[in-house]
């Protein structure tokens, strides 16, 4: 099984850009959208064999998440149904026979962390969210989770550290999901890895530079790490500041 998770900084620009080409090309069992920026019949996609689920933020052109699966769930809910946090667009959990998928857009902290504590909260249900989720069978948690994790994850982690998705914060909060039972994909495969980014600025010539960061992701309940057979990052693939990352594994 592949699957394969994508901010694409606007899905109505990123079509412009070869979304459907890469998205033909991948052809992916599961393939994970984040920061759409759409409302419901904004843009007409529903790719041919897939079955499709979107969440939309209140907001328009902000956030906002999609689901395309060749298998059709057991059931798919929206958001975490906590009214404090919910409204953004930023969760769908769909139940398969043998584990959960759920994909997520994280909120960013902000320039000078002045969402972080919305940011923390946040990550406080989602932990709970996964955690209860696990009690009844794996999870596979994918998305945009706007943090990297150790210096490893990005090019400059002293000029950047305290900065939102670098803060200890948010770095401490990612931590302590991986201790309740999760596993980092792709550094499960790659521990030593370096200059493997997801993201890059559009300043600065940062791509050009690969002066990047690590912060999308496929986690994973710890009893699913020995099914992984691959965890991959496509920074070959354009049309997005940042470019899409796979997870393949078997699951029976």
């Amino acid at each position: 099984m592949r699957l394969i998770s994508w901010n694409v900084n606007g899905l109505r620009a990123c079509m412009g850009k070869g979304f459907q080409a890469s998205f033909d090309a991948l052809n992916a069992d599961c393939f994970c959208l984040q920061e759409t920026k759409l409302q419901a019949g904004q843009i007409d996609f529903a790719p041919e064999g897939y079955h499709a689920y979107w969440n939309y933020a209140e907001k328009k052109g902000y956030s906002g998440v999609a689901l395309f699966t060749k298998d059709l769930p057991l059931s798919v809910t929206y958001e975490l149904g906590i009214e404090a946090l919910d409204g953004e667009g930023r969760v769908i959990t769909a139940e398969y026979p043998t584990h959960y998928l759920v994909v997520c857009y994280t909120p960013n902290a902000q320039d000078g962390l002045k969402r972080i504590d919305f940011r923390l909260q946040f990550e406080a249900a989602m932990r709970a969210h996964l955690k209860a989720l696990d009690e009844r069978k794996p999870v596979v948690y994918c998305g945009d989770l706007n943090v990297a994790h150790n210096e490893i994850d990005l090019k400059h982690p002293n000029a950047n550290r305290g900065n939102a998705g670098f803060s200890d914060e948010e770095r401490g909060a990612f931590s302590e999901l991986l201790s309740c039972g999760f596993t980092d994909s792709f550094r499960f495969l790659h521990p030593d890895e370096r200059d493997a980014y997801s993201w890059w600025s559009y300043r600065f010539h940062a791509r050009e530079n690969n002066a990047g960061w690590r912060i999308d992701y496929f986690v994973v309940s710890d009893r699913l790490r020995e099914k992984i057979k691959s965890a991959s990052i496509h920074n070959e693939i354009f049309g997005s500041d940042h470019c899409p990352v796979e997870i393949e594994f078997a699951l029976s």
